[in-house]
Formats: structure tokens, sequence, C-alpha cells
């Protein structure tokens, strides 16, 4: 079984988002295994860009301070590398095509591949032009994982046909960023996926509060926490490991509420 399917086998996933870097590697290494701890399923790791598209203002600013800390990818390999060395947990970057070209395609993938990770996210990589990165992606192991939105309608159970991993449902149109109220018909696109494919399909982009993340958790099959997570390593820095366990804890708590009694 993929490390992936694994992280949605225990019931309702949840999956946070860091900024690697973000204040340091040794703070972001100190809190996957915080996370993980606090019932995190699967984890998301930034690498950091300049201009990243998909981005509200908490994580672009995540991005800035991690780049201008002297963050840079290889630096996060070696620390993915460490990690791997001490947990088995899910582990997949989240990043842009222009961190990939740049480091050169095949390198960075067979790279992800050997220190362990799990996949790859490229936000601003549309469906149409995916296959030059998924099919280096088969080449290594990696799942190459899909996106849909809510204007993806006609389009989802192509995509879900042909997804790996996991389909990340974006929940709003718009930048990632924490909102007050997600308005989006979620079990729709979720159940039109679910039609073409049995793959787990994970919410994400603005939920922050526990009753968010249970309404969420009602409709698909793991639900994606990146701002407020972000949010928290801003406001405290060096010192936000304890913080950000105690809002995993939260949220997984409130995820796992809907989980069948195991």
């Amino acid at each position: 079984m993929s490390n992936i399917k694994r992280a949605f086998e225990k019931g309702k996933a949840f999956i946070p988002f860091i900024t690697c870097g973000d204040p340091s590697l040794d703070v972001t290494e100190a809190l996957v295994y915080a996370m993980e701890e606090a019932g995190a399923d699967l984890i998301e790791l930034g690498i950091p860009f300049s201009d990243p598209t998909a981005e509200g203002p908490v994580i672009q600013e995540a991005n800035i301070r991690a780049l201008s800390g002297g963050v840079t990818t290889d630096k996060i390999f070696e620390m993915a590398e460490k990690i791997r060395k001490r947990t088995a947990i899910p582990m997949v970057f989240m990043t842009y095509a222009n961190v990939v070209f740049s480091y050169g395609t095949e390198r960075f993938i067979k790279r992800a591949s050997e220190i362990g990770m799990d996949g790859l996210i490229l936000p601003d990589v549309p469906y149409e032009e995916k296959e030059e990165f998924a099919q280096i992606c088969r080449q290594y192991g990696l799942a190459f994982i899909s996106l849909i939105a809510p204007t993806s309608k006609e389009r989802i159970q192509t995509i879900a046909s042909e997804a790996e991993g996991f389909l990340y449902c974006v929940s709003s149109l718009g930048v990632t960023g924490v909102r007050t109220e997600i308005t989006t018909n979620v079990g729709e696109m979720t159940a039109l996926a679910r039609k073409a494919s049995g793959i787990p399909c994970a919410v994400g982009f603005g939920i922050s509060t526990p009753e968010q993340a249970r309404a969420m958790a009602s409709q698909a099959d793991g639900v994606i926490v990146g701002s407020a997570i972000v949010k928290l390593c801003g406001q405290y820095g060096k010192d936000c490991v304890p913080y950000v366990k105690e809002y995993v804890e939260k949220m997984k708590a409130a995820v796992m509420a809907l989980s069948p009694a195991m």
C-alpha cells in the first residue's frame, strides 16, 4: 500500500501545511514531529518561492521570511532526509513549477523520491500541462497530486480518473487564506470525483476553525489546513511549536469526530 493511501486508512485525515524554513529549518523539522504526535496523518512541506501566485498574504510573507533566511531547495531536501530517518509519516512537497524547473525537473523528482518523499503538488500547473511532471513522478514512484477547483465541474471526473495519491479539492476560488465562511458545494465536487475514481479527496483553502474542519470532513476524506498554521509560525517564531501542536490536536479531534469507530 502506498504511504499516502495509509494516511486515509484510519478515518478522516488531517493534513497540515507548513512553509519550510519559516522561522528556520530546525523549527520546521521540530514542527513535523510535533504535528505527527498531535495526530496529523500526512504533512505538506511548502518549498518557498518568490512569486507564489496561489497564496494569500499569510503564506506569501512566510515564503519571503524563509527565503530571506537563506533557505534553499537543497537545504530543504537535507532536512526532509533527516526527518525521514525518524518517522514514516506520509509527506508531500508543495511548491511551484518554477522551483522544479530551475532545479531541473528530473533531478528534483529523483532527489525527492530518494529522500523518501511520497508526492508532489504544483498548484500552478494546469491539468493540460501536468504530464511533463506526472510521467517523471511515475518513473520515480512519487505521486503527482492533482487539484480540482469549483470551476473544474465538467473536468472533475477526467481529472479524478487519472489522479494519484489523493485529490486536492480547492474549496474556494482565489488564493489561500483564512475565510470566515466556505460557500462552495464541496459535497458536489467530491461526489463527482468519486464517480470516476476511488481516490481519497481532501479539501483545502480557507479552513481554519474546528467547526469548518468538521463541516468539510463530512463531505470529504480529509481536511488540509495551511494559512492558520503558518500564521501561528509567523506570530510565535521560534517558539511556535507548542502552539501549532495544540492547534493540530484540536483540528484532528474535529475531523475524527466524523470517523467511524475503529
